[in-house]
């Protein structure tokens, strides 16, 4: 079955280009080694991103890792909106709604497409920079001395495309808040360790004003299990890996990643935790929320979908998780899956939001 997946993850990237290159062939009006110079960059572009899984990025200077980075993992958005696009023109000339002459050999429809990719994305670029407060408000039987004001993140993906200088806005966004606590869901490292280490992004988690408790997520073992946890070491974060502690009135339980087969199951890591407290489940991937129902957990934070980052794969997260995005209740158990502070990729956030969450935790009246 996997290998299945693999094979149909390959093939479509490849039918898409060539949906896409056969119509730039045809559509541009202009000597075949114009077009095929386009199609050769629209192909380049596509390929830098494969390479760079391979480590193509951590090769380069690191300002020209994050060009690479940026054009290769946005084209993979920008493919995706030309084969929706195309298919919209195909259709409409199946129903005779679209006349041929637009699709042959015409500067206007280029210039219309063009147009509409570029609204596209310069929007998804701007509602990316917005980051959306989420206000929740968590009541409990149990006993708290007092209110707890926690922030919640997830999926930061701080490397080549949220450098530095963007994790320092989103710390003084957070510090702003003046939270109890700092609670992170995972990834917040992207796919390499090479930008945190030559910008010595540790030094910017180390300005929160509060403890940060967090787990990892599915990128730290992409990145490098071992460096990852060094980094969190390095950054001031207790990182809880199957583990659990008290603070204050709040137990914070941290379990290891999905993609870590050997992780404790749920019903072991809840034996370590005091049920007394308000206990809170940081699980970056949100899968089998019923465990958490059934292990009596209060709330449970997880991250890892983006709500699918744009439009339409936000319509396959809703098909795969029981809950992909937003806040969620079984039971007595509550939760919230977070469609993330920063991204995967490019920068666009079309459909779905970046976010960040202010809890705060009291005791029913």
């Amino acid at each position: 079955m996997k290998t299945m997946w693999m094979v149909i993850f390959m093939i479509l990237p490849l039918l898409g280009i060539s949906y896409i290159a056969w119509h730039v062939w045809c559509l541009l009006p202009c000597a075949w080694w114009w077009k095929l110079l386009a199609i050769i960059l629209l192909v380049g572009s596509f390929l830098t991103m494969m390479f760079g899984m391979r480590g193509l990025y951590d090769r380069a200077s690191l300002p020209v890792g994050t060009a690479l980075y940026e054009i290769g993992t946005s084209s993979v958005f920008i493919m995706m909106y030309l084969v929706i696009l195309f298919l919209i023109l195909d259709l409409g000339r199946l129903v005779r709604l679209v006349p041929r002459t637009l699709l042959y050999s015409n500067w206007w429809t280029v210039l219309g497409i063009s147009v509409v990719m570029l609204a596209i994305f310069v929007y998804g670029n701007l509602h990316y920079q917005h980051k959306y407060r989420q206000e929740l408000t968590l009541t409990t039987n149990k006993h708290l001395a007092r209110p707890m004001k926690l922030v919640m993140i997830s999926d930061l993906h701080i490397g080549y495309h949220n450098p530095r200088k963007e994790l320092h806005r989103w710390i003084d966004m957070l510090n702003a808040e003046k939270p109890d606590l700092v609670l992170i869901a995972g990834d917040i490292i992207d796919m390499s360790m090479r930008p945190l280490k030559e910008e010595r992004m540790a030094e910017e988690f180390r300005r929160l004003t509060a403890p940060v408790y967090a787990c990892l997520g599915n990128h730290e073992f992409y990145s490098g299990e071992q460096g990852a946890q060094q980094f969190y070491h390095d950054a001031g974060i207790h990182l809880l890996r199957d583990s659990a502690i008290v603070v204050g009135d709040l137990c914070i339980i941290g379990r290891d990643d999905r993609t870590n087969f050997h992780r404790d199951s749920l019903g072991i890591l809840m034996k370590k935790a005091d049920l007394t407290k308000y206990c809170i489940l940081l699980d970056h991937q949100p899968y089998h929320l019923e465990q958490a129902e059934r292990h009596h957990v209060d709330f449970q934070f997880s991250g890892h979908t983006h709500h699918g980052q744009v439009w339409p794969i936000s319509w396959i997260t809703e098909s795969i998780y029981e809950c992909a995005f937003g806040s969620y209740q079984r039971g007595n158990t509550r939760y919230y899956i977070s469609s993330g502070l920063g991204i995967w990729g490019g920068k666009f956030r079309i459909g779905t939001r970046s976010e960040y969450v202010v809890a705060e935790v009291m005791s029913e009246k």
